[in-house]
């Protein structure tokens, strides 16, 4: 039985990460060891860091993830990409050119006779006024419309410069760590759905850029993917046992 994989943001492009080529080699290096044991791969959001389809232009760069994408299609793997909130902005390009399935929303899907729940996990910070003001905004038809009369040369630009200060203006550029569970909304909102939808098994997510794994009760568990920065993660479901791992190159096959 072929495997299962989960993956999220790996930011690629951001202007924040100094060691920006590693980081796409070693992604697509994981990608090309796992091509002959995947049957599906869902990425969940933020793989790029900033990214926007005008009608005849694309962002530069990424060739060679953006390529393995399509020989992992070619082969027959099912490729996932969940928008993010950093790129949102997916049109027809990545499902046209590169074959993979395209959700701006969360996916609920039986595999191997288990219930998942999976999602990029940003709509959840009910508390955060600013978040949902900006979120609400990128989504706007509208903008979307007024952004795109921008020619790419400055519009790319600003996206990727407006990346790039939302990371720097965090202490140290890092990411929140854990905030109990009382304080994760992914968390709460994970309780809240299973108790409407108690045949949920596995809740999983991206966004949040570290590494949980929890039970939420007898037949339900919750994973947060962490990132491909830092931690190289991601999970991999065989059929029967469901696990969060670390990608390290010359390992054997993962």
């Amino acid at each position: 039985m072929k495997k299962v994989y989960f993956l999220s943001d790996a930011h690629l492009g951001s202007r924040g990460i100094p060691h920006a080529r590693n980081q796409e080699r070693r992604l697509v290096s994981f990608l090309d060891k796992i091509k002959h044991h995947a049957s599906a791969i869902f990425l969940l959001g933020d793989m790029f860091d900033f990214w926007w389809e005008y009608r005849t232009v694309v962002p530069r760069g990424y060739t060679r993830f953006l390529g393995k994408l399509s020989e992992l299609t070619d082969m027959g793997v099912e490729v996932h990409f969940f928008t993010g909130n950093h790129d949102l902005w997916c049109d027809d390009y990545l499902q046209q050119e590169c074959g993979v399935v395209i959700h701006s929303d969360f996916l609920t899907c039986e595999i191997y006779g288990k219930e998942f729940f999976l999602s990029h996990g940003d709509g959840f910070e009910d508390g955060d006024w600013k978040f949902r003001l900006l979120r609400n905004l990128f989504h706007c038809a509208t903008l979307q419309q007024l952004f795109s009369a921008i020619h790419p040369r400055w519009g790319v630009d600003f996206g990727l410069a407006w990346a790039r200060h939302s990371r720097m203006k965090r202490i140290n550029g890092q990411e929140l760590p854990w905030q109990g569970e009382c304080n994760e909304p992914m968390v709460q909102h994970s309780k809240r759905y299973l108790t409407a939808h108690p045949n949920i098994n596995y809740f999983i997510y991206g966004h949040r850029h570290i590494m949980l794994d929890m039970s939420l009760s007898q037949t339900a568990r919750m994973m947060i993917l962490g990132d491909w920065i830092t931690h190289f993660s991601y999970a991999v479901y065989d059929g029967e046992n469901l696990r969060l791992e670390q990608y390290i190159e010359g390992e054997s096959q993962p």
